[in-house]
């Protein structure tokens, strides 16, 4: 991922989904420890417990212990995966709008996820070293804002601020690990077989950028040191389009339900 800057990964995660990232989705609800000691395992698709029988007592009513909001191709989404969305983009330097952090935005882009999960498994990579996380993580800690006040920059502080987030360190790395996984499948998928010309990045300069710093009163830089940066934009847009065509064509091809309150999985 030599060519991933920051703004790139802004922008993919913006058009994707977000990664940022745990595969928390397509894994049926774990084996659940009852308050007798008991375990209850709720069949696939349940939104709560069995009811829990104890010795020498009747049956009692079954807990809620999570609930399924789609599926997509067999695989499940539950209420607990969007909560788990919404905390990890709270952690990211750079966070969406209101709007786009909705609950309904949230289950869309974790569809998205699952989705180019399934394609990636089809086309495995290379695992992502632990030095290109770690350097990451590095950069991440000090691009949080919020990570000034808790001196993320000590283990016990990026520790600390994890943890009022609801993750652990392991956890939050195994996140960001399959981010960096899936930032790199949507580049070797899409971005290398697209040519930006000369006269596109002309173009988007006469027209896009000399304007905004003339609003501004601000002279422009001139195109031949710019021109690289002009370029990564272009890139980005033309992947993003191309994304979100292919994403809507698996959609159409797959098996994609957003499940109702009450609605049992199928």
């Amino acid at each position: 991922m030599r060519w991933m800057t920051h703004n790139t990964m802004k922008q993919l995660l913006l058009v994707a989904f977000a990664m940022t990232l745990v595969w928390s989705s397509g894994q049926g609800l774990a084996s659940l420890q009852s308050p007798a000691g008991q375990t209850t395992t709720p069949p696939a698709g349940a939104a709560s417990s069995a009811p829990v029988t104890t010795p020498g007592s009747v049956a009692q009513q079954g807990v809620v212990l999570d609930r399924v909001v789609a599926v997509v191709n067999g695989d499940v989404i539950l209420e607990s995966d969007v909560d788990e969305e919404r905390r990890f983009e709270d952690i990211q330097p750079y966070r969406r709008t209101a709007g786009d952090r909705s609950r309904e935005r949230t289950i869309e882009r974790l569809i998205d996820r699952d989705l180019i999960l399934q394609q990636a498994e089809l086309e495995p990579e290379d695992a992502i070293s632990s030095k290109a996380l770690d350097d990451q993580l590095t950069m991440l800690r000090k691009d949080i804002p919020d990570c000034k006040e808790y001196h993320c920059e000590s283990d016990e502080g990026w520790k600390k601020y994890l943890g009022d987030h609801g993750f652990t360190v392991e956890e939050f790395r195994e996140r960001w690990r399959l981010r960096m996984e899936l930032l790199r499948f949507i580049e070797v998928r899409f971005r290398n077989g697209i040519k930006i010309s000369d006269s596109e990045i002309k173009d988007f300069y006469e027209k896009r950028m000399a304007p905004e710093y003339a609003k501004r009163n601000v002279p422009a830089p001139q195109l031949d040191t710019i021109s690289k940066r002009i370029e990564e934009v272009l890139l980005q847009q033309q992947v993003g389009a191309l994304l979100v065509d292919w994403l809507k064509s698996l959609r159409v091809q797959g098996s994609v339900k957003i499940m109702n309150p009450g609605e049992v999985a199928p």
